[in-house]
Formats: C-alpha cells, structure tokens, sequence
C-alpha cells in the first residue's frame, strides 16, 4: 500500500481526532485534557512518550537502524476567543476556541506518527514527535532550556502550519525567513496631569502619544530597506478617565515585526530605531516614558537543504507544480527557537475554502479549516520524515 493510500485509510480517524481537539481547547500549559488525549493514541503504537514541562508531550520513534533524529512538531494550545461558529464540533468551553489551526496540526501529526511507525523497518535514524504547549506565547524557548532538543539529540525539524490564507490544494514553501520576527512592547509615557482649560499649566502625555503614534512610521517607511519587510503596529492606547482632564500618563502596546535576521543589524534593528524615536519624541513634549519587551522572538528562518525535502515531498503529494507556490507572513511562530539551533523547514497548509466557510482570518471568532487539508498535512509529515531518514 503507498502512503497516499495509508493516509487515505485513516482520513476518518483523522477528522474525528480533529474535531474532538477543536471541541476540547484549552489554554496554554492548561492543555491537560489535551495531552493526555495525545498520549493516549500515542502510547498503543509502541513509541517511547514523555511529559515535558506539565503539558508537553514527546513520543520518540527509533528506527531499525542508527543515523540522525528529526523532530516533527505540532502546537497544542488555544486561543482565548469566543467561538461563533454553528459547526457541530464547536468549542464545549466558554471563551476558549482553536481558532489558529492547531487542532489540526495534532490530528495531522497523530496520523503521520501512526503511518511513519509502520515504515520503522526500513528507517535510518529516529523521529522524536514534539506536541508543544503554549505556542501563542512563545513557549518554545523554555522547552529548549528543558531539554527537548537532546536525549537524542535533535538533527533537524520540520513544521507545518495550516492556513486559510491559501487554498485548500496548495503548499506554501519558501527558503529564508517565512514567518516574523516580533517584539511585544510595552510603553508609558508620564505627562502632568491638569485641567484642559489650562493645558499650559500640564504637560500633555496624550499629544505626544499621538505624535510618537505618527512618527514611528517613518521607520518602515523611510529607515529601512524596502526588500525588509518590517511592519510596526499600535494595538492599544489608553488614558484618561474623562473628557475635561488631562491625564497623567498614556499607555500604548503594539508589536514591531520583521521578515529578516534582525540581530544581525545592530544599530539598525527596528527596535533601536523605535527606541531613538520614543526618546527623542518625549524629550520633545516634555514627557517622561518607560519602554519594555514582554515578549520577542526572531523571524522563522528556513534552511535552504531542509526545504528541498519538503518540495520533493510536495511534489509527490499534490498533482501540479503550480500548486507548490512561496508563502510567507508577518505572523510570528516560535518554531524560530528551533530553527535558530538545527537546520529546519516550515511550511503551510493551504486550508482556505470560501465554499466550506473556511476563509475567515486566523484568531477570528469564526474561523475554521477546509478538513480536505488535513490528510495532505499528514502525508507531507510522512514523506517529507521518510526523505530525511532514508537509508
């Protein structure tokens, strides 16, 4: 039987494990119910599982012969969106939604662990299954601390993202940086508070606020070289508590995100050019700010060798070159922390189907994937596995 067919012949069990993930979500390093369900489809196929962190899990398969070991990763957690699907499966939890595809990236790689231990025979090397909690908040790099990438050491990755951005059918595969690098940032600016019938006697942290609003664009716009995506964005501003007081201090949160090796650029990584601008937009109105990253991570950068494999295995999973195309986004994965310490591929799903309702934005509170996707996810993790550890 081919892998074509062996995936084919599990494309039921594939749905319901999909739909059972997305009817259960559940929060990052919260993913209880999640991991025990993983472990327990994991543990009948013979596979060595382990707990990493509380809700991590690993299944380690061992080929019938010695050579490298490539880790397959999926994500496990959701998101904390109010589903308004009608879909028969919706969330049964209030508040909680897959809302990013990860249900599916589970079920795609609980089918492929299946298949791939039925070809451990003819297997050079190992392949180390990483079900990794709390993706949406970087998790990644904490279990690189704790020690997924070694006993046994960790060759090389592949990941996988399903995304509605691209039709169901199509495999988005790109060398070199596919997803981005981003920097949370937290900034207060602290004015003097006052009456705004005598706004001379304040120092006005809104005014500068929607100065620095304003003159971060030119970063992107006029700092940085065109062919570097960079892309900077205020999600939030808040101060004041009335209309006729000005406030003491403004808040603003946004992420500043880019498509290249930002660390290579020293002085001129956006963050600095941001920093130059805060500093000197204040000094300018007076104010005082407190500037802070809560969270950051590089772009996900593919290797150039890695991501031959994954057209060799794209090639033989769909029927028409013109359906491997290049994809990239300015959304971040932490996939980064493992692609920044072993040669790695990520690529994507094409999961959109305006038809199936299946073309709404990823964390949108209807969102949902064209299930088609999910048996062309799980054959790229078999033959693309295959191709590296072939004998």
């Amino acid at each position: 039987m081919g892998i074509k067919a062996e995936v084919d012949k599990l494309k039921k069990e594939l749905i319901e494990l999909r739909r059972d993930f997305h009817q259960h979500p559940e929060l990052g390093l919260e993913e209880h119910w999640t991991a025990d369900k993983i472990e327990s489809y994991l543990k009948p196929l013979g596979l060595e599982i382990s707990r990493i962190g509380a809700t991590g899990v690993v299944g380690l398969l061992k080929g019938d012969q010695p050579g490298r070991t490539l880790m397959l990763r999926a994500d496990i957690d959701a998101l904390p969106v109010q589903e308004m699907t009608s879909v028969p499966y919706k969330s049964a939890h209030e508040g909680l939604m897959h809302a990013c595809g990860h249900d599916g990236h589970m079920a795609m790689l609980l089918v492929a662990a299946k298949i791939l231990c039925e070809h451990k025979d003819g297997m050079k090397g190992n392949i180390k299954f990483l079900f990794q909690p709390n993706e949406e908040n970087m998790h990644a790099g904490l279990l690189v601390e704790k020690g997924v990438l070694e006993n046994p050491t960790v060759d090389a990755a592949f990941g996988i993202h399903l995304m509605t951005p691209l039709e169901t059918g199509k495999i988005g595969v790109a060398s070199g940086a596919v997803m981005a690098g981003m920097h949370t940032f937290k900034l207060v600016i602290k004015g003097k508070g006052g009456h705004t019938g005598f706004p001379q006697e304040s120092i006005d942290p809104i005014i500068a606020a929607a100065n620095l609003v304003q003159t971060t664009q030119i970063i992107q716009s006029r700092e940085i070289d065109a062919f570097k995506p960079t892309v900077i964005v205020f999600g939030r501003i808040a101060g004041g508590t009335t209309s006729n007081v000005i406030p003491e201090q403004v808040e603003l949160e946004g992420t500043i995100r880019y498509l290249y090796d930002a660390a290579a650029a020293g002085e001129d990584h956006p963050c600095k050019k941001f920093e130059r601008i805060v500093k000197h937009v204040c000094k300018t109105h007076r104010t005082q700010y407190e500037l802070g990253y809560p969270y950051n991570h590089p772009a996900v950068i593919n290797d150039s060798e890695m991501i031959q494999f994954v057209r060799s295995a794209a090639a033989k999973v769909v029927d028409a070159d013109d359906r491997i195309v290049p994809f990239v986004t300015m959304v971040g994965e932490d996939f980064c922390e493992f692609a920044n310490r072993v040669p790695s591929a990520f690529y994507f799903i094409g999961a959109g189907n305006k038809d199936k309702d299946a073309d709404y934005p990823h964390h949108h509170a209807c969102f949902n994937i064209d299930e088609a996707a999910l048996s062309i996810g799980s054959e790229m993790h078999v033959r693309s596995a295959l191709a590296f550890l072939k004998p």
